[in-house]
């Protein structure tokens, strides 16, 4: 291998609208003659779909195909095993095609934020010089999409992902003020009865999809439960201090 020219540059795309791609993601993406993205076997890949008309004529795409599905528990040594390996030949391959040119590496939210990108950037330490491009995280395109506050004050936000324990749901639930539950799909049931068992289910919200043209939000009280995309977010908003209106503080002296 010759002297190292290039470098990985790992663009956030944000939540899902090619709109709200930063400035310097979009110039990043449409110079890049190389551009990696993640998706699954058989499947065009939503980090692709997001960029489809940034993408210059000549550039070389490079898709990453995870190796395990859902068949295989996500806690089992053998996913552990193929996903270990996935992006130990992924490292190595992206090192060598920056070896003399720039490789863009597609990453939907924000990279460093529950992003996939994050194993190969611990991997790639060392090896190649690394660039982020911050994106804005989906769950920002989600509560956005409701159209209410979803902090106040001294509001404490928990983020939890639908795979953990139910009981360590409804236990993050019940202390924090507000809620954001992402990997969501066919875990919906069980976080709907942990926020039950917290007392939020009341206050929930479902985001399908958000910010895309098929977005769609429901009170998580009124969706269908076995019925989720991928792409859904569970959020309760906080409720907590504001500026007091004229009449309240007013009446407060």
């Amino acid at each position: 291998m010759g002297p190292q020219t290039g470098k990985i540059i790992c663009a956030g795309l944000g939540p899902g609208d090619p709109d709200l791609i930063s400035v310097r993601a979009e110039r990043a993406i449409r110079n890049a003659r190389q551009i990696a993205y993640f998706r699954k076997k058989g499947r065009a890949g939503q980090a692709r779909r997001i960029v489809a008309d940034l993408l210059a004529p000549d550039a070389v795409e490079h898709a990453m195909e995870y190796p395990v599905t859902t068949e295989i528990p996500f806690d089992s040594p053998e996913y552990n095993r193929l996903l270990s390996a996935f992006y130990d030949d992924w490292t190595a391959r992206l090192a060598r095609l920056a070896t003399d040119s720039d490789v863009v590496v597609l990453c939907e939210g924000d990279p460093l934020f529950y992003g996939s990108f994050m194993h190969l950037h611990a991997r790639l330490q060392g090896i190649v010089p690394v660039e982020i491009i911050p994106g804005i995280p989906g769950m920002t395109g989600c509560w956005n999409a409701i159209g209410q506050p979803m902090t106040w004050g001294d509001d404490a936000m928990t983020v939890l992902m639908g795979t953990l324990p139910e009981a360590e749901l409804a236990r993050h639930m019940r202390t924090a003020d507000a809620v954001v539950v992402m990997k969501t799909g066919r875990n919906l049931p069980k976080i709907a009865r942990a926020l039950a068992s917290a007392g939020r289910m009341a206050d929930a919200w479902l985001v399908e999809r958000g910010t895309m043209p098929n977005q769609r939000v429901t009170p998580l009280a009124q969706a269908d439960l076995a019925a989720c995309p991928y792409f859904a977010t569970v959020l309760v908003h906080g409720n907590g201090r504001r500026p007091l209106s004229d009449a309240a503080a007013d009446a407060a002296e």
